[in-house]
């Protein structure tokens, strides 16, 4: 089947706001010897799938450390830098800014999570990979299984009383019996540029799922989540790649 909408060029943007209630200044705190931000630029350089990168912020900061690591910036307008701010609309201004900065269309984009840095190049060659390959899909999200199943794990509170968050949860009497479950940890994101502009919510359309181990996941919004990965890296648990190479 030929792709009549393919995604190249690719545009990856890095959402990072300056406000952080969970950790403060988040973005740019040391991490591994770099901002936090820096990684996922550095994640970036080394992908040749990607063939624009912006970091879509409105902080002075933020911007200053993106353009050291010699990474363009889109000014996010304070209506979508705000802590109730979703991020779909977001990733739909950086596009139309990029867009008409640079006076062509992207086939896609990419969104490159900062609080999520232990993606691969390899993971974004997967989703390019994986999205060309079927041209009727809106996207691909990355998605690991969890530690726990949620059919049996998960409960919620019903009049008072214990009750199983998914309905039928209780009918079955045997872990093996359970269905496979995944979630969405935050670490890729791809959607063809028609899903980007049309949807109203990233979430509709039809999506491929990528998996990757759950233990390769990290997600960095408070002081243990740092600390946490940073000992993962160190111990080699995690690969970064990137560290120690000139880009």
């Amino acid at each position: 089947m030929v792709d009549s909408n393919p995604i190249r060029p690719l545009l990856a943007v890095i959402p990072a706001r300056g406000g952080s209630k969970g950790l403060p200044r988040k973005n740019v705190l040391p991490f591994m010897g770099h901002p936090l931000i820096a990684h996922s630029i550095m994640l970036a350089r080394m992908c040749p799938e990607i063939d624009r990168l912006v970091v879509s912020t409105d902080s002075d900061q933020i911007t200053a450390v993106a353009r050291h690591y010699r990474c363009d910036v889109i000014v996010r307008p304070p209506e979508l830098a705000q802590d109730t701010s979703p991020m779909w609309p977001v990733l739909q201004h950086a596009m139309r800014e990029v867009e008409k900065q640079d006076e062509k269309q992207y086939g896609s984009l990419m969104l490159l999570d900062p609080t999520s840095p232990s993606r691969l190049p390899e993971d974004v060659s997967g989703f390019v990979n994986e999205l060309t390959d079927k041209p009727d899909a809106d996207g691909i999200v990355c998605v690991s299984q969890p530690e726990f199943n949620p059919f049996w794990h998960c409960v919620t509170e019903k009049d008072g009383w214990m009750a199983d968050l998914i309905p039928g949860a209780d009918s079955f009497t045997r872990r093996q019996e359970l269905p496979t479950t995944y979630r969405i940890n935050g670490m890729l994101y791809l959607w063809r540029r028609s899903h980007v502009l049309q949807a109203s919510n990233w979430r509709q359309g039809r999506l491929l799922k990528y998996e990757v181990p759950e233990h390769r996941t990290i997600h960095i919004d408070d002081v243990y989540e740092m600390r946490k990965a940073e000992l993962l890296v160190k111990n080699g648990l995690i690969e970064f790649p990137w560290l120690g190479v000139s880009l």
